[in-house]
């Protein structure tokens, strides 16, 4: 017989009662009494709070406890995880803000706080009477006692009433969770190779939670800020403007990855959950929904029946596409040309591994989308880069319709290379009712209310992106650019300070800045706000000069020109065939010309071009 069986049926006798204030369990009618009135137990919970009270202050195992509850019966951990949950939700929490059942991680749990264990219907001692208050005095009126007596029953119903407000006070359950951070998972192998995994993994889980619709999650760019940061966790939630933090660890190893992950109540910086859990790599995305299950039961989030099946199926992934997968998307989150091609070669792999891993897809879309529109990464012609870009996307949607980043990136392809706007919009509230924490695509659709003129629209969409990522320097940077299309200058101008206090260096923010000056009529200082900005990023292509140098017509102080009358020359190669210089009918003097884009390879004016015959792209795409 296993020793926490014999464990469990060598314990001693039972107490009639214990007691731990407000709150006592009658052992014989097995009951959870508080302040005198029972409190609903499921049959299985009492028992493991008993098994807890037994050993108050002592450790028990996971396995004594499913021992002692299921003795005769094989169950799974949660179960056991379910108990605690629902008893920790019915005791609350101690008067300090910590749980009465702690989890000791890796262990199991244990009762915190002073227990009596009682064989009589001994009550709790009241509050001490007044000494002699109820003796009446030698000579002392009938009436005068009646006034006596009337006065010592109200002191004592007043004290009555503070004290049972207090206690329930104490031990009224604290306020439900609706918005969390999940922070950075830390890689325990040491490896610094290794940081892709655990900064994918922290990806994953946060994407995971977010299919919660009544819990708002804060987006991996801003969460991602605070990876290696010493802030304590309630100066982190602040910032975040959330009342809880995931934090955790992961180490992979061979064929298998291990996480713990702790769940911290922000404001009182308590643990409310803690596990840890073990799985083959192939089965990493249905321990990701394990997690998420355990964090919504925590925190008493109401599951919808299509969230709940989604959190309960999980397709397994081949753990070497799986790695290359979150490899992909860590090269793709640097943003650089060199990182973007390397993210571009990682999800082509993983599409070799995998061929029906949509995701891979979807992200392989968005590598070819920004090489062929994005200044800073432009690397391939427009109509080389988004005709790769379209069977990307086709290929994640022909696997999963459902995959809300996929309408995304279709919806950036329709907005910014195909121009057909209702499509692009269609595309974008498809994503949106698809997953509404998707702060892209919030982003990118506001883009599109401007594209159409709809700017009052725009500012409300970019600020459902910067609620869902608050600390991301792109969308702080466009919603300056947003109230700058609206004309309101002095709101885009402490925006954009605002972003630049975020991040000094931020070459696009210092860029706007200097345009929202300059259109309020203050272009010396628009120059001098958009110069820091003239040194290219590393690894970046670069090419914004104050934009007084643009918009004035001053083309021989543009930063990077080949030619002094050439601002073309700071552009990338792909992009200057498209752009030609003509006279500003705007602006007047000699000096008046500006850059006009000529769209190259629109399907109005060419056909797509020709994906590849053979190689990775052509088995990918074809």
């Amino acid at each position: 017989m296993p020793e926490e069986v014999l464990k469990a049926a060598k314990l001693r006798s039972l107490p009639k009662f214990f007691d731990f204030p407000p709150y006592r369990v009658d052992v014989g009618k097995r009951v959870l009494l508080c302040d005198g009135e029972p409190v609903p137990l499921p049959p299985k919970a009492f028992e493991t709070l008993l098994r807890l009270l037994q050993e108050s202050g002592q450790v028990v195992t996971k396995a004594e406890l499913m021992a002692a509850v299921w003795p005769d019966t094989f169950v799974e951990e949660n179960n056991l995880n379910q108990c605690i949950s629902v008893l920790r939700r019915a005791l609350g929490d101690r008067s300090e803000g910590t749980p009465r059942v702690e989890t000791i991680p890796r262990r199991g749990y244990r009762f915190v706080g002073p227990v009596v264990e009682r064989d009589d219907d001994a009550t709790r001692p009241g509050p001490p009477l007044a000494p002699e208050a109820d003796r009446p005095e030698s000579g002392a009126t009938p009436r005068r006692r009646v006034q006596r007596g009337m006065a010592v029953l109200a002191v004592l119903l007043l004290a009555t009433v503070g004290f049972v407000l207090i206690v329930r006070w104490r031990s009224s359950p604290p306020p439900p969770i609706r918005s969390l951070a999940v922070l950075p998972f830390e890689n325990l192998s040491g490896d610094a190779q290794q940081d892709y995994f655990a900064d994918g993994f922290t990806e994953t889980l946060i994407t995971t939670l977010a299919r919660i619709q009544s819990l708002r999650v804060v987006s991996r760019t801003s969460a991602m800020h605070y990876k290696g940061n010493r802030q304590t966790l309630p100066a982190i939630a602040r910032e975040l403007g959330v009342e809880a933090l995931v934090e955790g660890t992961v180490l992979r190893d061979g064929g298998r990855v291990r996480v713990t992950a702790k769940l911290v109540r922000a404001e009182s910086d308590s643990p409310l959950w803690a596990e840890s859990y073990e799985r083959e790599m192939k089965d990493v995305l249905d321990l990701q929904n394990e997690v998420t299950r355990a964090i919504a039961r925590e925190i008493q989030v109401k599951l919808t029946p299509r969230e709940h099946a989604a959190l309960t199926t999980a397709r397994q992934v081949d753990p070497e596409a799986y790695e290359l997968y979150l490899e992909g998307r860590y090269f793709w989150n640097k943003r650089t040309e060199a990182t973007v091609s390397k993210a571009r070669d990682s999800f082509l792999r993983a599409i070799a591994r995998d061929p029906g891993y949509a995701v891979a897809y979807s992200g392989l879309a968005d590598t070819y989308s920004s090489s062929g529109f994005s200044y800073d990464l432009a690397a391939l012609p427009p109509i080389e880069a988004f005709t790769k870009a379209k069977a990307a996307v086709a290929r994640a949607l022909a696997i999963d319709d459902t995959l809300a980043d996929a309408h995304n990136s279709l919806g950036f392809i329709e907005l910014t290379y195909d121009w057909d706007f209702p499509r692009a919009e269609a595309e974008f509230k498809r994503a949106l009712q698809l997953d509404p924490k998707l702060a892209n695509a919030h982003h990118w659709y506001a883009h599109e209310l401007i594209a159409t003129g709809r700017t009052a629209e725009a500012l409300v969409e970019g600020q459902r992106a910067l609620a869902l990522d608050p600390l991301n320097p792109i969308l702080n940077t466009h919603i300056g650019w947003h109230y700058i299309m609206a004309h309101q200058y002095d709101a885009a101008i402490a925006q954009l300070l605002k972003t630049l206090d975020l991040d000094p260096d931020y070459g696009l923010a210092q860029w706007y800045l200097g345009l929202a000056y300059e259109q309020k009529g203050m272009s010396p200082r628009g120059d001098r706000a958009a110069s820091p900005c003239r040194q290219p990023p590393p690894g970046t292509r670069g090419g914004r000069g104050g934009p007084g140098t643009y918009l004035r017509g001053r083309p021989p102080r543009a930063r990077g020109s080949r030619r002094p009358e050439s601002p073309a020359g700071a552009l990338p190669p792909s992009l200057r065939p498209g752009l030609r210089a003509g006279p500003d009918p705007l602006r007047s003097g000699p000096e008046g010309r500006r850059l006009r884009v000529a769209r190259e390879g629109l399907p109005r004016s060419r056909r797509p071009a020709r994906l590849p015959r053979d190689g990775p792209e052509a088995r990918a795409l074809s």
